[in-house]
């Protein structure tokens, strides 16, 4: 596999980092630090500029916060000038892994996302006998337990600029002996970087023709029973050994029963939003948070939670039920007659 060279002197030309101001400041312009940066923008960009050249420049220390849905998570939130140079490297390093990304890995990808994940794991269930099996996984505490050293020999398969792998690790780097911090832009990239080896084991070694991986979930469809168990086992040694991560839970079933992923409740024939997104719609009512109920209004489209969901508006939220076309349209929907 060809290693490509001469990237930091790419990623960081003054045009090069003007560009990735603006990727950066994109629906950050209310935000302080953009703003402050925005001010003084091109002795800013210069300094940044001197700094990459000269070696001197080294990120700041994170501001690091709690956030407790849907589960306790420390977010790690960089400066905003780091943030620019976190784009410039991605706007370099990016496309070189995409090209080694399976199709079926939707997390954290232009034009990939949640929805086409649902979609994908729809048509898998349509595909495939009823009788046989889906064996759903998990990875254990995964952006905490991401081994640096072979993120890097990861990195370092498909870029041999040892100054820009060097940076590029300084933002893996959150003060822990392992894991990469969660908030960071370049995080989505190693996140991709490092289980892109379990997505070839599983399709190209394990032959399972019918796969897909969101972050650290990921569904195995359509084999037998037996078939699957050793699945597991296989898939287990490999990353205890590869990439020094386990397993939290598994669930095995037959394909009739559906399956549980990307915030759906799903089987070949229908699709519903999770029990916790109809809580979080109804509360996001009661509280007239509309722009919460939004998201989840859209979250729910092509399900069939959603005729539910907007009934619920029309029943018991009288004053709401004018806006219907409004919000139906925010959530990314179409004016339909059942929503006038």
């Amino acid at each position: 596999m060809k290693r490509i060279g001469f990237l930091y002197e790419k990623a960081f030309t003054p045009k090069a980092l003007l560009a990735a101001f603006h990727a950066a400041a994109r629906h950050k312009h209310g935000k302080r630090a953009c703003f402050k940066f925005e001010t003084h923008l091109a002795s800013n960009l210069d300094a940044l500029h001197q700094e990459l050249a000269d070696g001197s420049y080294r990120p700041r220390p994170y501001y690091s916060f709690m956030v407790f849905e849907p589960k306790p998570r420390r977010i790690f939130a960089p400066a905003f000038r780091d943030l620019v140079v976190q784009h410039a490297i991605y706007a370099v390093a990016g496309p070189i892994f995409e090209r080694t990304f399976i199709d079926q890995s939707f997390a954290c990808r232009v034009g990939f996302g949640t929805h086409k994940a649902a979609d994908y794991a729809q048509a898998a269930l349509q595909a495939v006998p009823r009788d046989s099996y889906t064996l759903k996984l998990d990875i254990r505490k995964f952006f905490y337990r991401i081994d640096r050293p072979t993120l890097r020999r990861l990195i370092e398969k498909r870029i041999k600029d040892r100054r820009f792998v060097d940076l590029m690790m300084q933002f893996a780097d959150h003060g822990e002996p392992i894991g990469i911090p969660i908030g960071n832009l370049l995080s989505q990239l190693y996140a991709l970087i490092y289980l892109n080896p379990l997505d070839h084991f599983i399709k190209r070694e394990l032959g399972i023709k019918r796969y897909c991986r969101y972050v650290d979930d990921f569904i195995l469809f359509g084999e037998s029973r037996e078939a699957l168990l050793v699945a597991k086992t296989r898939i287990v040694e490999f990353i205890t050994r590869r990439l020094h991560l386990e397993l939290s839970k598994s669930t095995l079933a037959r394909v009739s029963r559906g399956i549980n992923f990307v915030g759906y409740r799903t089987w070949a024939s229908k699709r519903f939003v999770r029990r916790h997104s109809l809580y979080t719609f109804r509360q996001a009512l009661a509280r007239a948070r509309m722009q919460s109920a939004v998201s989840v209004l859209g979250h729910a489209r092509r399900t069939h939670s959603l005729q539910h969901m907007l009934a619920t508006i029309k029943e018991h939220h009288h004053a709401l039920a004018h806006q219907l076309p409004k919000i139906y349209r925010c959530a990314g929907h179409p004016r339909t007659q059942s929503a006038a």
